[in-house]
């Protein structure tokens, strides 16, 4: 697609405030393939007096009718799918493949989702001699990540569009043009003017000004705990509310029941996944003492098939910063089995696939969040030393538990400190709640638990 040389703000697009830019690079030959406008705070105020105006109509819109836009926005998406893949992949660098079964696929799944919800929530109870009613918190100021460009912005929009909130939306400056495909979408859709806008710029300008607006009734934010920390202390200054998806470093624990062949195929895979970039990844291997060789020898095998399937990583910043992590690892005494840190392509923001073995739990490579397509596997001699190694980071995003039969990994699951656990290798689902204990986050997205973020509760007694 074509960038827009304005912001969408109001049901139109309109001249940014500044004259600065931003330009856009794919990350897979480092070539610039357009440039946005860099948002100054005089942008989000624009776009926060939209949202504040087009407020008082979207909340008093009837929940039917706001299903029947976000279902028209999910057709959108679904008109749009290939435009929408082919876009992600020249601004991320994933995969077409990928592009069109996760970053394309997965957002119109969690659309249609809002659609239904919005339709069938109960924004009314009776309780006792009381009437509880679930309203819109108001405007929503939504800062999303770069990593699945498209996903995030529809977690956030579509339930607080389902609630009857107004949204502002600051994308992340390295994916920009797919949140610029998203607003031409919300206007095709017929989605009122005002109910989204969209600012582009950088996270210290354009975020900032939004996160702190006193016009933002909530801050909905994704991305790394540093920056989650800064935006919770703002918003708590303010008496904001907000919503926090942060970092993790999520464990995949193979119990020795399991079958080992599928959990460590499995596990590097999804790892491997989106070139390491995704907070939820199971980037610890938690294996038996009596498997760990043969556990080693399969992911170092599973890993090389993925050579010239993973994409590069999203800029030259990260590209570095991986590889650096790499380079600890080895210095701190963990060996490598497969990839490393050398380049595998003279040109683009490429890691190999890499996967350590000898990993102890208080490594960096075993604590801190890598963001990069590589593997810790870690030793355990028994089931309180894994769990104890499983909770012990300050994530709680998510994790996996392999065992013969579900009621075993459940048993394990129910142990760990994390807000999602995938049981045997379980599949996606758009509405399970989706989110963290611990330095992992606030709140949840997903489903209608994901919708209750946006709502705040009033009472009525007869």
């Amino acid at each position: 697609m074509k960038a827009h040389e304005g912001m969408y703000i109001g049901g139109e697009w309109r001249a940014a405030a500044g004259g600065d830019t931003i330009a856009v690079v794919n990350p897979a030959d480092e070539q610039v393939i357009g440039h946005v406008p860099a948002g100054i705070p005089e942008d989000v105020d624009a776009a926060v007096f939209a949202a504040h105006e087009a407020f008082p109509a979207w909340a008093a819109t009837p929940p039917a009718e706001r299903a029947a836009k976000i279902a028209a926005l999910r057709d959108v998406l679904v008109a749009r799918k290939d435009e929408i893949a082919e876009t992600v992949t020249a601004e991320l660098g994933a995969p077409l493949p990928f592009s069109q079964m996760v970053h394309a696929g997965v957002p119109i799944l969690v659309a249609g989702s809002y659609a239904e919800l919005a339709a069938s929530y109960a924004f009314e109870e009776k309780v006792g001699n009381s009437t509880v009613y679930a309203e819109p918190v108001g405007v929503v100021g939504a800062i999303t990540p770069w990593n699945y460009p498209l996903h995030q912005i529809v977690a956030k929009v579509a339930p607080a569009l389902a609630a009857g909130c107004t949204v502002v939306l600051k994308p992340a400056e390295d994916t920009p043009l797919t949140a610029q495909l998203f607003a031409e979408a919300v206007h095709e859709a017929g989605i009122p003017a005002g109910v989204f806008n969209l600012v582009t710029g950088l996270g210290p300008v354009a975020g900032q000004a939004l996160a702190e607006h006193p016009g933002v009734d909530l801050v909905s934010f994704t991305g790394s705990t540093a920056v989650g920390k800064q935006i919770g202390a703002t918003a708590g200054a303010a008496v904001k509310r907000v919503a926090l998806e942060l970092g993790g470093k999520s464990a995949n624990v193979i119990l020795p029941s399991a079958d080992l062949a599928k959990a460590v195929g499995v596990g590097i895979a999804n790892v491997m996944g989106n070139s390491g970039q995704t907070c939820s990844a199971w980037t610890r291997m938690l294996v038996h003492t009596t498997q760990y060789d043969e556990a080693v020898a399969l992911a170092a095998e599973a890993a090389a098939k993925y050579g010239d399937r993973i994409g590069p990583l999203v800029n030259a910043k990260q590209h570095a910063r991986v590889r650096g992590y790499i380079d600890k690892g080895v210095a701190e005494g963990a060996r490598l089995v497969a990839g490393g840190s050398e380049a595998p392509r003279e040109q683009g923001y490429f890691v190999s696939p890499t996967v350590f073995a000898d990993v102890t739990p208080e490594m960096t490579i075993a604590q801190e969040e890598i963001f990069g397509p590589v593997v810790s596997i870690i030793r355990y001699e028994d089931e309180d030393e894994a769990l104890r190694i499983a909770n012990g980071t300050v994530y709680g995003l998510a994790g996996a538990v392999w065992a013969a039969d579900d009621a075993e990994a459940v048993a394990f699951a129910r142990r760990m400190d994390t807000g999602q656990v995938d049981i045997n290798g379980g599949r996606f689902n758009p509405l399970a709640p989706f989110g963290g204990y611990k330095q992992s986050g606030v709140g949840r997205e997903l489903g209608a638990h994901g919708l209750s973020e946006y709502l705040q509760t009033k009472s009525l007694q007869f």
